[in-house]
């Protein structure tokens, strides 16, 4: 007969179908051209699309990582950093792109202290972890390149921010409970992620973001990543209250292809049509993206 068990269903599929549900309504009088800029970490990006934190990507002639971080810094976005060597991250901090490092949630603290003091000399614009690699299919202690992970308590948290004169940013928030937890041990920003669907039936990110920007009230920066590939879908997620966006695998066949050149295009293409739902909407600025622009199964979202 075979393993006739039911799987849960893939979370990348879940998040895709959330997606495409919502609807977008139109408002063009009165609309002006858009500006799509926006200030991060007391920085100002051309555009609130910002690079996943990826890791491991080869590139055209050369290391993909380092091309990403140029490419990205040539579209005037926001480069985060996933998991590196200490050498690696050297060379892509030469680029002098402006960088987000995420750290993996090392076992060995000595592994995290220098990767967070690595990001302060390098002159990273902030830091942070991946909880979410915390544990393995099995529920225990995951290992990533032969390396133990540890789950974290909010005081190992509340630690890490003490440490760093940089913001220090969460990555995997997908619940408004994490979220608050956040606010309570002074992490300066999270980013809403179900990690590549890490977890089976994990609740797509824009589901459960207006609960947690509900939470967080605009006392951190909301960043929110996981199956972004265009600009509404970017456009869907500023309207529910993220700050900026992060894109990953739309990224990386483009960076494999053509470098530093693919990253810069593909993120320019996505603002561009971030731009045009701007204008069709009557979106000024990322600021003023109206909730009630998006529906639902026949029903405004807000």
């Amino acid at each position: 007969m075979g393993n006739l068990r039911r799987k849960p269903e893939d979370s990348n599929i879940l998040t895709e179908r959330y997606f495409e549900k919502i609807l977008v309504e139109t408002r063009y009088l009165d609309a002006v051209i858009p500006d799509t800029s926006v200030e991060l970490f007391g920085k100002t990006f051309a555009t609130p699309v910002m690079t996943a934190a990826l890791s491991h990507i080869p590139g055209k002639d050369g290391d993909g990582m380092v091309q990403m971080a140029q490419g990205a810094a040539e579209a005037g976005a926001l480069t985060w950093v996933g998991m590196t060597t200490l050498e690696q991250y050297g060379e892509i901090a030469q680029t002098g792109a402006p960088l987000v490092r995420i750290i993996k949630p090392y076992k060995n603290e000595r592994e995290i202290f220098s990767r967070i003091e690595q990001a302060e000399e390098e002159g990273a614009v902030a830091v942070g972890m991946d909880i979410d690699h915390s544990f393995n299919k099995r529920g225990q202690p995951d290992s990533v390149l032969g390396m133990p992970m540890s789950p974290k308590t909010t005081k190992d948290i509340a630690s890490y921010c003490k440490r760093t004169k940089l913001p220090f940013l969460l990555k995997g928030v997908l619940s408004a409970q994490d979220a608050q937890k956040c606010l309570d041990t002074g992490v300066g920003g999270i980013l809403v992620s179900h990690h590549h669907g890490i977890m089976a039936s994990a609740v797509p990110a824009l589901l459960v973001l207006p609960e947690i920007v509900k939470t967080v009230q605009g006392k951190i920066p909301i960043f929110v990543d996981g199956s972004f590939e265009n600009g509404m879908d970017v456009f869907k997620a500023l309207a529910l209250g993220a700050d900026a966006v992060c894109v990953g695998r739309a990224l990386m066949p483009p960076i494999q292809q053509q470098g530093a050149e693919g990253c810069r295009q593909t993120i320019q293409d996505i603002t561009d049509e971030l731009a045009a739902a701007m204008a069709r909407t009557g979106s000024r600025d990322i600021k003023h993206i109206d909730p009630s622009l998006l529906w639902i199964d026949g029903k405004r979202l807000h």
